[in-house]
């Protein structure tokens, strides 16, 4: 995503209705709806390999692997967010267009998209219940960050603020 200047302010129902049809995607945060950027070749090879790897591990069980196009909703802060890869497994999180109660989001940090991904969401992100891991994949150095709930599933990912670097992103 580039710089955040708001399109339109407009109601949930109105953006839904939008998105269906758009050729251009839009993150929604509580009435305002943000362009997004395209994305470099790298940083599609990166989610696309990651999205392979996990939908193979993820095959046969209830959990599926969503990629770019499938939104989050977070209903705390009444805002929808595109990350690059998503993991849902519960089965009644069934609408066509977004997740509700993800486990896992991946965001492919670029230039233009770090500062938001590094903040923003991260401070979005905690506030899903369901969620377990929250990702951050570089597309111009071998390297990652990964967030976690604790065993305890303490509520607002608290444990998001301690990150666990990864030295290596094999999926570059």
């Amino acid at each position: 995503m580039s710089l955040r200047k708001p399109k339109v302010k407009m109601s949930v129902e109105e953006y839904l209705e939008s998105e269906k049809d758009g050729t251009i995607r839009h993150e929604y945060v509580d009435g305002e709806v943000y362009a997004m950027s395209g994305v470099s070749k790298r940083h599609n090879r990166v989610a696309t390999n990651l999205t392979v790897e996990l939908s193979a591990r993820l095959r046969g069980g209830p959990c599926q692997v969503y990629i770019s196009d499938v939104k989050v909703f977070i209903k705390a802060l009444n805002c929808f967010y595109y990350p690059d890869v998503v993991v849902a497994c519960d089965p009644e999180d069934n609408d066509d267009y977004f997740v509700n109660r993800p486990v896992l989001v991946v965001e492919v940090e670029s230039p233009s998209t770090s500062l938001i991904d590094r903040h923003e969401k991260l401070m979005a992100y905690r506030k899903l219940e369901s969620l377990l891991e929250y990702l951050r994949l570089a597309q111009d150095s071998i390297s990652a960050v990964v967030f976690h709930r604790d065993e305890k599933g303490s509520g607002g990912l608290s444990n998001l603020d301690q990150p666990t670097n990864c030295p290596l992103n094999p999926l570059a």
